[in-house]
């Protein structure tokens, strides 16, 4: 199943909430954004998370490593060639 793989991931049993910070400027979100980047730097899924958002258009949270930002700018960068 296509889906298997977030069973596998290492934020398989942390609360979803801490992916999806409420912006991306303040302090306390920068910290949340951090404290799911961490789970991420040890997970053996995080290229196909983060390959998930950009195929379905995740508009926000942190997947595969990356803010709603990043993606953003990853995804800008792409489509100029960078």
């Amino acid at each position: 199943m296509e889906s298997d793989w977030r069973h596998k991931a290492a934020c398989a049993k942390t609360d979803p909430e801490l992916f999806f910070p409420t912006g991306e400027t303040s302090k306390h979100d920068l910290d949340q954004i951090q404290g799911a980047k961490a789970f991420c730097v040890r997970c053996l899924v995080k290229e196909r998370c983060l390959e998930y958002a950009l195929e379905t258009h995740q508009a926000f949270g942190v997947w595969g490593g990356m803010s709603t930002a990043e993606r953003k700018a990853f995804v800008r960068r792409a489509r100029h060639g960078y």
